[in-house]
């Protein structure tokens, strides 16, 4: 086994995740300071719609991604009419793939750190003259800070172990969608378990740091910390 075996997965899956995480922390954050602080009563099935990737099937959610995204659905027919690139079996499909399966795992740590917001601080602000968006830059994220840090986390952890969507609409092009988790897959079909087992090994040890960046910052910022 050489070493791009194992760096070429490795550095696209990463870079998946680097790519998918920042677009989410731009996507999400609007998002969930809306859902934090609307009163319309839409707002349990736009709730419902950010969080149906957890309980989806990987595979039913990659498919209905395949059918909207290949050139004959109607994303894929967009993009093709605008003279945009393919978006199956390509590294921006993944991207596309990734932002919709992570969505929740971005959006609920956002919400839930905006709905700690105590709302007394934000009217005296506004009671000073400060505009809506001053508030939220210089009030809102400021305190919203290990949410924020969390949902990043959670977001690059979880689009590290991608499967059941990256295989439905990316396949296994190498160096353009053969993500570490495809890899993996690929080395036990064939027999391959050493292979397997060092690609196996490199996603459980970043998995493990991540987690143990969550704890520590969760136990750093609790008042009942000893």
């Amino acid at each position: 086994m050489s070493v791009s075996d194992i760096w070429i997965p490795l550095a696209l899956t990463l870079k998946l995740a680097a790519v998918s995480t920042l677009l989410l922390l731009l996507l999400c954050t609007p998002l969930a300071w809306w859902l934090a602080h609307t009163r319309t009563r839409i707002r349990p099935v736009i709730e419902a719609l950010v969080s149906l990737p957890i309980v989806l099937p990987p595979s039913v959610l990659g498919f209905y991604l395949l059918v909207c995204l290949a050139p004959s659905g109607p994303v894929g027919k967009v993009s093709q009419a605008l003279g945009g690139p393919a978006l199956v079996f390509s590294f921006t499909g993944l991207v596309i793939g990734s932002l919709i399966y992570s969505l929740p795992f971005v959006a609920q740590p956002l919400q839930n750190a905006f709905s700690a917001i105590k709302s007394e601080q934000l009217e005296a602000a506004a009671t000073l003259g400060s505009s809506p968006l001053d508030r939220f830059f210089s009030i809102a994220i400021p305190q919203a800070k290990q949410g924020i840090v969390t949902a990043a986390v959670l977001g690059f952890a979880h689009t590290l172990g991608e499967f059941g969507v990256v295989l439905m609409i990316g396949g296994s092009i190498p160096g353009e969608t053969r993500t570490l988790s495809i890899a993996i897959y690929e080395s036990v079909e064939m027999l391959e378990y050493g292979q397997a087992h060092i690609l196996a090994g490199v996603a459980l040890a970043i998995s493990f740091v991540l987690l143990v960046l969550i704890y520590s910052l969760n136990r750093a910022s609790s008042p009942f910390k000893r």
